[in-house]
């Protein structure tokens, strides 16, 4: 059997460690395979990324495509669809190695809906979302299903979603879980944060920062030193990726 191609694609992708994990992954299990980095500048380009790759089995998806792809899909898993946004997708070919499917996937809901839960207290009941994009909208997903209330917080004001400056004492109060969604610090913008109000947060709060690279961030730094417990994304961006690599083997 020849050797398959699974991969990223989304830009930038200097930040990602998905191929790290995946080839020493296929390495430590004898699989034969390869995972690789497509870093394209235009979601058109998804398909010379198809036409060049015959073996591509599966893909990730990340910043900023995760919304942009959905109407390059022949299908798409009800879960996703009901969130908005696809960060996997498997890939069926023909036997003459033609595409004859591309099914995408929502992995983050789940890997974040199991990083989170061991987490959760009963003072933790409602949750500030920094961000509206494709990760804001699974992690929406997946707090909901644990009964969480939900507001998102953006830059920008519309009618579901506050702007910073609209956040008081009392609001940051009574959510005490914060969630940045954003790319604000990643690396290498290591020394950015979202406009967060962070006099406001305290000792229950958890502050979940979906960055892993850095290991911390600003945003939790500065939550952390005002009594916030604090976690990055490096669980959910291993638990996601156990159920991505589930998705592209399954024989369903």
């Amino acid at each position: 059997m020849a050797k398959k191609t699974y991969g990223l694609i989304g830009c930038p992708l200097i930040h990602s460690f998905s191929s790290q994990y995946f080839n020493r992954k296929f390495a430590a299990e004898h699989i034969d395979a390869e995972y690789v980095n497509y870093e394209i500048h235009d979601i058109n380009e998804l398909s010379d990324v198809l036409s060049v790759t015959p073996s591509l089995c599966g893909l990730n998806v990340t910043t900023p495509y995760k919304e942009q792809v959905i109407p390059y899909l022949t299908s798409i898993d009800p879960t996703a669809a009901s969130i908005g946004a696809v960060n996997v997708i498997r890939i069926t070919r023909d036997n003459k190695g033609e595409v004859t499917e591309l099914r995408g996937y929502n992995s983050d809901c789940i890997g974040f809906g199991r990083t989170i839960e061991p987490l959760l207290t009963s003072q933790r009941t409602a949750a500030l979302i920094l961000g509206t994009g494709g990760a804001a909208k699974a992690i929406q997903a997946a707090l909901v299903k644990q009964g969480i209330e939900v507001q998102f917080v953006s830059r920008r004001k519309t009618a579901s979603t506050l702007v910073y400056e609209e956040l008081t004492r009392a609001m940051v109060s009574k959510h005490k879980i914060i969630v940045n969604c954003t790319p604000a610090g990643m690396y290498p913008h290591v020394d950015e944060a979202p406009p967060f109000p962070f006099r406001f947060v305290g000792a229950g709060h958890l502050c979940y920062d979906l960055i892993y690279n850095p290991d911390e961030t600003k945003f939790m730094r500065e939550c952390a030193a005002h009594g916030a417990e604090v976690k990055n994304g490096l669980e959910m961006l291993l638990l996601q990726a156990f159920v991505s690599y589930e998705i592209w083997t399954s024989s369903r």
